[in-house]
C-alpha cells in the first residue's frame, strides 16, 4: 500500500488504519532487527517518514487524557475482533480478543482483558489454525520465528524477567546449543514476537 498524501493543516487528520498499526509494531522492533524491519517496511511500501508519523500518532492516542481505553482504541483502529474467546487465568475468567496482522499471516494480535474491561496483555500470538514452530535447541530461535508463550512452553521452566521498555518481554531459560550443551539463555521479545537470544554466563 503506497503512502497517502499528508492532510493539509486545515483539513481533518487521516484515519489511523490497520496498515498504520503494523508500522507501529515494526517501529518498536527496529532497535533489535533493523534489517528485518526495513524489509517489512518495503513490503508495506511505506516510507521511513510514514513509519515515524504512525508511531507519533499512536503515542498521542495512547497518552491522550481524552482518548479511549485500550480496548476501545484497538477496536477503533483494527475494527471488530476476528475472535473473542474466554480465557481462564487462575480463578479469573478473562476474554481474549484477536485481530489478523497481514504482515504476519500466521500470527494474531491479541488483547487479554480482565473482568470489567481492564487490559492485561497486548501482544502477538500464533493463530489457532497455524502450525507452531519446532523449537528444540537455541539454534531454532530465529528472530520473528516464535512468540513468548511458544518459547516458554518449549524450554520450560522459563522465568520471566523485567522488560527493557514498554511492549517488551524477556525470558530466562536453558536450551541446548548446536553441540547439545545446555546453556542459559535470555530471549528478548517485542509485542510478544522473538527479537534475539543471547547466552548468559
Amino acid at each position: 500500500m503506497p503512502d497517502t498524501p499528508s492532510p493539509t493543516p486545515s483539513g481533518p487528520p487521516a484515519p489511523f488504519t490497520p496498515y498504520d498499526f503494523q508500522l507501529v509494531l515494526l517501529r518498536r522492533m527496529a532497535d533489535h532487527n533493523p534489517g528485518l524491519v526495513e524489509d517489512a517496511r518495503r513490503q508495506l511500501d511505506a516510507s521511513p517518514a510514514r513509519m515515524r508519523e504512525a508511531n507519533r500518532r499512536w503515542q498521542a492516542m495512547v497518552r491522550s487524557p481524552r482518548g479511549r481505553g485500550a480496548v476501545g482504541r484497538y477496536r477503533s483502529v483494527l475494527g471488530a475482533p476476528e475472535s473473542r474467546r474466554p480465557r481462564r487465568i487462575g480463578d479469573l475468567e478473562c476474554e481474549a480478543l484477536s485481530w489478523p496482522v497481514p504482515l504476519w499471516p500466521s500470527l494474531r494480535f491479541e488483547v487479554l482483558t480482565a473482568p470489567g474491561g481492564a487490559v492485561w496483555n497486548e501482544w502477538l500470538v500464533r493463530a489457532p489454525d497455524a502450525d507452531p514452530p519446532e523449537l528444540r535447541t537455541a539454534e531454532d530461535l530465529a528472530p520473528w520465528s516464535c512468540t513468548v508463550d511458544e518459547v516458554a512452553r518449549a524450554f520450560s521452566p522459563a522465568r520471566p524477567l523485567e522488560g527493557t521498555a514498554p511492549t517488551r518481554w524477556r525470558l530466562l531459560f536453558e536450551a541446548p546449543d548446536a553441540r547439545g550443551v545446555r546453556r542459559r539463555c535470555v530471549a528478548e521479545f517485542t509485542w510478544g514476537l522473538l527479537q534475539e537470544v543471547t547466552y548468559t554466563a
